[in-house]
């Protein structure tokens, strides 16, 4: 076990469906600690970065042009989340990719209904109100590019100060 951070986005459709509290809230509670966070509107060219090329080369271009599109509809959030194991148990608490696939509980699982069928049989963008980094590689690079070292903060909270007394 090790402390870690990762990135989480709240997509277009998670805010503008109000669910910004409820989606912080799920990883507070989890004892994540938010060490960075920001509202903004994001350009297709930081939108290409975020979603590279691998991802077309693994789900076509169809499907890296809609994420591309999906995300610039609106305003995001964007948070850094650090804590122990934080990238398997902010994994867990977000829910499969696909809402129609993740289990009552979680935040795609309550939120969100769309299968990756519909989606496909109809071309539109699977929208599952939100991004969490996929591993640790992964987020090394997502929270480098989205959060400068400034942007980042360091504080304690109660869950600090319980593993520092064990």
């Amino acid at each position: 076990m090790k402390k870690q951070r990762t990135l989480v986005l709240i997509k277009p459709d998670g805010i503008i469906r109000h669910f910004i509290g409820k989606i912080i809230s799920r990883f507070e509670d989890a004892g994540l600690k938010i060490i960075g966070m920001k509202m903004l509107w994001i350009s297709k060219e930081f939108a290409e970065k975020h979603y590279q090329k691998d991802i077309e080369e693994k789900h076509g271009k169809r499907v890296r042009d809609g994420l591309i599109d999906y995300i610039k509809e609106g305003p995001i959030i964007a948070m850094v989340l650090e804590g122990v194991n934080s990238i398997s148990v902010t994994r867990k608490i977000v829910g499969s990719t696909y809402p129609a696939e993740s289990a009552p509980g979680t935040i795609r699982g309550d939120f969100a209904h769309i299968s990756k069928e519909y989606a496909n049989t109809n071309e539109i963008n699977v929208r599952n109100l939100i991004h969490a980094s996929s591993d640790e590689k992964d987020a090394q690079r997502e929270v480098s590019l989205w959060f400068s070292r400034e942007e980042l903060h360091s504080y304690k909270t109660v869950h600090d100060i319980i593993c520092l007394e064990e």
